[in-house]
C-alpha cells in the first residue's frame, strides 16, 4: 500500500498516511494535528526495496 505525504496549510504540519490508490483518488485525508482538511500533497524521494542479487 502506498504512503502519501501531505502538508496542512492551516497548521503547517507535514504528515504521511497509508492508503490505496483508489482511496487516494476518492478523498483527501484530514490533518492529524488540527483535524483540518486543507492539505496539499508533498513530493518526496522515491524508495524501492528489492531483493539482493547474488
Amino acid at each position: 500500500m502506498p504512503t502519501y505525504e501531505y502538508r496542512c496549510t492551516k497548521c503547517e504540519k507535514i504528515f504521511s498516511t497509508h492508503m490505496s490508490m483508489a482511496e487516494h483518488d476518492q478523498e483527501k485525508p484530514r490533518c492529524p494535528t488540527c483535524k483540518g482538511n486543507a492539505v496539499t500533497p508533498q513530493y518526496s524521494d522515491f524508495f524501492a526495496k528489492t531483493s539482493k542479487k547474488s
